[in-house]
């Protein structure tokens, strides 16, 4: 079994006083728009929030067709960046590997989610790696070693979302296979009003 899991903890700082993960995209709430994308090669999906967010995440996510398990960040691991997000929802599922994505890809191709999940198939995570960096938030795990290589990074102050790369085997995904199995866009996170703005239009022109 495979699941998806939706990291939207975060404060979106550079995004203004709303919250982005709920904020409405060409109509849609941005989260749901990631989760109608990633629903076909999953069976279900998790969402690490904070508290306060999951009555209004649970509003944009009714009727997605699958099960939704909602990940809550502890006090203690608040605001700890998206490591400690990562290991929160994971923790969550029961599914053998998982497919861990920002809130804020609404274009997020389901065909390479897919990719990413053959190419994890023997290993315990598949990485693609854009311009030498890692994509840790746009990339699949097998769920087990990944928690434990989270918890040692976080107890060690390492943050980085890439932080537990280094404890698994992984498998790099490289940009010639990006360019193969991606749609263009897969990657583009809307960080600022100006970014949610140029996807906004995008939409509006599809």
């Amino acid at each position: 079994m495979h699941a998806a899991v939706v990291v939207a903890g975060g404060r979106s700082t550079r995004f203004g006083d709303r919250d982005k993960a709920t904020a409405s995209l060409a109509g849609t709430p941005l989260i749901r728009r990631v989760a109608d994308r990633v629903t076909g090669p999953v069976e279900t999906l998790v969402v690490n929030c904070r508290p306060d967010q999951r009555d209004a995440i649970e509003r944009a996510l009714a009727g997605v067709p699958l099960p939704v398990t909602y990940a809550l960040d502890a006090p203690a691991r608040a605001d700890k960046g998206p490591l400690a997000g990562m290991g929160t929802g994971l923790r969550a599922t029961d599914a053998e590997r998982a497919f861990v994505v920002a809130c804020d890809v609404p274009f997020v191709d389901p065909a390479f989610v897919r990719y990413l999940l053959d190419r994890a198939a023997a290993r315990e995570a598949a990485v693609p790696y854009r311009e030498g960096y890692a994509e840790p938030l746009h990339a699949v795990y097998e769920v087990r070693p990944t928690v434990d290589a989270i918890e040692r990074a976080l107890a060690d102050g390492r943050r980085r979302a890439d932080a537990p790369l280094d404890d698994l085997d992984v498998g790099v995904v490289t940009e010639r296979e990006i360019d193969t199995h991606a749609a263009p866009g897969t990657f583009t996170n809307l960080n600022t009003r100006a970014a949610f703005e140029a996807a906004e239009n995008r939409l509006r022109r599809s």
